[in-house]
């Protein structure tokens, strides 16, 4: 359940113990209470939502930070902590 990076009011967690539910790597965006769950694959909203604007934040950011966060997917299903990664703020 690591918060693996922060921008804009979001926070990104990586529960990588749910994996049997959504088949793939994927973290959860939240914002103000609300909570999508995105694949790092793709972007593709796989269940919640956050409001319009952050959505396309978060998708802009899992297309910069794809190949960190499938490194970080491979740590945390390893048991090993994943790295933190930079916001669009940053």
């Amino acid at each position: 359940m690591p918060t693996i990076s922060m921008f804009y009011g979001i926070l990104i967690r990586m529960f990588f113990r749910d994996a049997e539910k959504h088949h793939m790597p994927h973290i959860h965006a939240e914002y103000q209470g609300k909570v999508a769950v995105y694949s790092v694959l793709d972007g593709e909203l796989l269940s919640g939502e956050i409001p319009p604007g952050k959505h396309k934040l978060v998708v802009a950011w899992i297309e910069i930070h794809r190949e960190d966060l499938l490194a970080d997917w491979e740590l945390a299903v390893n048991g090993r902590k994943p790295f933190q990664i930079k916001g669009l703020d940053q």
